[in-house]
């Protein structure tokens, strides 16, 4: 599925929009975020992306541009946790305080290390939600396939069947917090029913 660098850019807009305020940009928004003045033209852009499958709109509500993953995106993000980048060399420990001694017998770390589940997946972090677990803008993180998490954990949520979200789960009674891990955002309070747990978070990938 190839797409325009320009409609990359109108995705990329929209996803990161979505994280950071938790609903859907307007036309105008997108057109002011992506340089573009035209309506129609964002329009267009907007109408190929839902037809490609990367974006889903409901007609009968305002701001209801809904974010897809790209097909096959799961999947490949599997193939890579369970083939090339299931095993790296362990060559030692370096110090971020006083020197250490170095590791005379190289060792290997895999995903083993973190998780015997095979059912493990990546997905990229949008947003500043969870930046005082370190877990920063433009992150990967590694999650592990379960529908089933303890309180307190990093999990990866549905919410009403459409909106991903990535926070701290605390079920309480028939409600579910959703904390974030920033000081300057409320938790998300919902239904219990209206969640559905995707994934528990079992390590962060940073690319410099």
């Amino acid at each position: 599925m190839a797409i325009t660098k320009r409609q990359r850019e109108i995705y990329d807009f929209i996803a990161r929009f979505v994280a950071e305020r938790g609903y859907s940009p307007s036309f105008e928004e997108i057109g002011e975020g992506t340089d573009l003045s035209s309506l129609a033209t964002v329009h267009k852009h907007i109408t190929n992306l839902e037809k490609k499958g990367l974006l889903k709109r409901d007609y009968n509500r305002s701001r209801s541009i809904d974010v897809l993953p790209p097909r096959g995106a799961l999947k490949r993000s599997m193939a890579v946790a369970a083939g090339a980048l299931a095993e790296l060399p362990l060559l030692g420990r370096i110090a971020a305080g006083r020197p250490v001694e170095a590791l005379q017998n190289p060792e290997t770390i895999s995903l083993a290390d973190f998780t015997r589940s095979k059912e493990v997946f990546v997905l990229q972090v949008k947003g500043d939600s969870m930046q005082d677990e370190a877990i920063l803008d433009g992150d990967y993180i590694l999650v592990e396939k379960t529908s089933v998490v303890r309180n307190g954990e990093i999990a990866v949520a549905l919410l009403d069947g459409m909106e991903s979200t990535l926070k701290r789960i605390y079920k309480e009674g028939d409600k579910v917090r959703l904390q974030p891990s920033n000081a300057a955002m409320q938790p998300v309070i919902v239904p219990a029913a209206a969640v559905q747990v995707q994934g528990r978070v079992i390590g962060v990938l940073r690319k410099y």
